[in-house]
């Protein structure tokens, strides 16, 4: 499992797989504003990436993205981020996958109404994942990975699933296992919830595109990617994550 471009392959596959799930279910269309996006890279060639932002009439904004150099370096990083639009208010469904070399993946189900407060939401979505976290927690082949970020750390929920691994096929089938099961069980809630009153939707609008574009905005790689790829490349990137282009 040394082979760097093996793994990029293994993880960049699971990212297509979820979306398969996704975009059966759904009815989307690519970006067109975002099509340039689909190849770029660098400026002298060494990092190379892929941006698809879709829509739909039920998907607010899908992005499915890889940033790297499979088989020239051990870094790379991968998303699927999928927001919905305001007619339910299922939690949005988030994956991230990198090589360091070894395996960084987060998997979230992301709040759209304060947990704090909505203990019914709390109950409905984040306590049935929680004995998932519980036993993620407890498996010794994972190392949590905690943020520097105060940001970050806020934004993730209380079953948030971030941890480094070595890159091994036990690890690499625990990563597809769980992240099938996430978007399976996100669908059914998708499928199960009730529709959000008209009154409400706009606000909820609001409130998703401001965690959209904040989480886009103060990821801490973007200080990285902008040494990487310019500040130009790197901005128009992080206006597409959020849906800005």
């Amino acid at each position: 499992m040394q082979d760097n471009k093996y793994l990029f392959e293994q993880l960049w596959g699971i990212t297509c797989e979820l979306k398969q799930k996704i975009e059966t279910r759904f009815d989307l269309h690519l970006k067109t504003s975002t099509q340039d996006l689909q190849e770029f890279s660098s400026q002298d060639g060494n990092l190379k990436g892929s941006l698809n932002a879709l829509k739909g009439e039920e998907i607010d904004w899908l992005v499915h993205s890889w940033l790297g150099n499979p088989g020239k370096s051990n870094f790379s990083t991968m998303r699927l981020t999928t927001w919905l639009s305001s007619h339910v208010q299922v939690p949005h469904l988030a994956f991230e996958f990198g090589t360091l070399p070894h395996i960084l993946f987060y998997m979230d189900y992301i709040p759209r109404t304060d947990l704090y407060t909505d203990l019914e939401y709390l109950n409905r979505y984040y306590e049935p994942v929680n004995e998932t976290f519980l036993k993620l927690q407890a498996n010794s082949d994972l190392t949590p990975f905690v943020s520097k970020s105060a940001y970050i750390r806020s934004f993730q929920s209380p079953v948030s699933l971030c941890y480094t691994c070595l890159p091994n096929g036990d690890t690499i089938n625990l990563i597809r296992t769980v992240a099938n099961e996430m978007t399976e069980r996100w669908l059914t809630w998708v499928d199960e919830a009730a529709s959000v009153p008209e009154n409400m939707r706009p606000g909820l609008t609001e409130r998703d595109l401001f965690i959209r574009r904040k989480s886009s905005e103060n990821d801490p790689g973007n200080q990285m990617a902008a040494q990487m790829l310019g500040t130009e490349l790197t901005d128009k990137l992080v206006k597409a994550l959020w849906g800005g282009l």
